[in-house]
């Protein structure tokens, strides 16, 4: 999977370093792609990821043959 980054991810990364492009693998790849509801473009996958045992909330956009992450967050 190729990933492409938003300008609000990438002040955002700084600050959440322990999000790393194998936990929006992981994320998009075992959960269902739900509509976002502030933009009719851009999906949502929420996943627990395993190692570290924490929900993980990605909004992302798929494009031609990338994703592009929006932001992505920790809910617990």
């Amino acid at each position: 999977m190729e990933f492409t980054y938003s300008e609000h991810w990438e002040r955002k990364r700084k600050y959440r370093k322990d999000i790393t492009d194998d936990c929006f693998e992981y994320a998009i790849q075992n959960s269902n792609a739900l509509k976002d509801k502030h933009w009719e473009d851009a999906l949502n996958a929420i996943c627990r990821i395993p190692p570290l045992g924490r929900i993980l909330k990605i909004v992302y956009r798929k494009e031609k043959s990338k994703i592009k992450i929006i932001t992505a967050f920790w809910l617990d």
